[in-house]
């Protein structure tokens, strides 16, 4: 079983290498509404999940589906445009099998970008979250199954899934651009139906800060890889039982694309201190 995907992650690798000459260290994961940031890459080339192999194509609207990979202030990028989510009927295992690639391709960082449903009630859509922890509410574990030991150990380290110094650095940016913000904790729930007010109030009483759909086993996938990872809310809205308006995935989007030119200001100066700070180092 190992060998058969070891050469899965061979073959989509040796694509991936036969596209694109460039060799970031630093890869983006694009969450809802926020696809655009692409057009900030200078060089981009393009390539669509389905063009990959054993990549999985995205069905949702708002998540474009297609690696990039370019300069970003002359500092090569991967971003991940969009991702796949287990809501949509696949396996932790493929859901997270990009991020994994990236670790074989020779990332060092990535950072997770979502759009999250706030769950404090003084947050406002637009404001972001950095996160300092998550809580796995999803039901699964995307690790579950053989050790694949060429990813990484069979019980992997979980004590800072977020790395201290990049959440210092997205935090030290945020207050620079004067943009509303809070650290906290993200809650991952399985989806795709929003969560009631009762489910909100239960997320509030353990420790929640922000709730979404992704990122964390995208998380614990790269951590068992040994990258370096910081994670990145957008609030889109206001969890259920906090407001009076109703959450549908087209407010979703349309408050993160209003959100779209604080996010491209925040990633672009995250990658410019990365490279600065030399941190694919430590």
């Amino acid at each position: 079983m190992e060998e058969l995907i070891k050469t899965h992650f061979e073959e989509t690798i040796s694509l991936i290498h036969k596209k694109f000459s460039l060799r970031p260290k630093i890869a983006i994961t694009l969450g809802s509404g926020l696809s655009s940031f692409a057009d900030q890459l200078v060089g981009a080339q393009f390539l669509k999940y389905n063009q990959i192999p054993h990549f999985m194509p995205t069905t949702v609207s708002g998540h474009e589906g297609q690696l990039v990979c370019g300069y970003l202030d002359e500092v090569p990028v991967y971003l991940l445009q969009g991702r796949t989510h287990y809501y949509e009927g696949h396996e932790l295992s493929r859901v997270v099998y990009p991020t994994q690639v990236m670790a074989q391709l020779g990332v060092k960082i990535l950072l997770l970008t979502n759009a999250s449903g706030g769950l404090n009630p003084n947050m406002k859509p637009g404001d972001f979250m950095v996160i300092k922890d998550h809580i796995n509410l999803v039901g699964a574990n995307p690790l579950r199954g053989p050790n694949l030991g060429f990813l990484g150990p069979r019980f992997p380290d979980m004590s800072e899934p977020y790395q201290q110094t990049l959440r210092d650095v997205l935090k030290n940016i945020l207050v620079e651009l004067n943009l509303g913000f809070s650290e906290g904790v993200y809650c991952g729930v399985a989806g795709p139906s929003y969560e009631t007010a009762a489910e909100v109030r239960f997320l509030q009483m353990i420790g929640g800060h922000a709730v979404g759909m992704s990122t964390v086993a995208e998380n614990i996938a790269a951590r068992h890889s040994g990258l370096l990872v910081a994670g990145l809310c957008c609030i889109t809205n206001l969890a259920t039982g906090l407001t009076t308006q109703l959450v549908t995935h087209e407010e979703v989007k349309e408050n993160a694309k209003k959100a779209e030119n604080n996010v491209a200001q925040v990633i672009k100066k995250f990658v410019f201190n990365i490279n600065r700070l030399n941190l694919t180092q430590i």
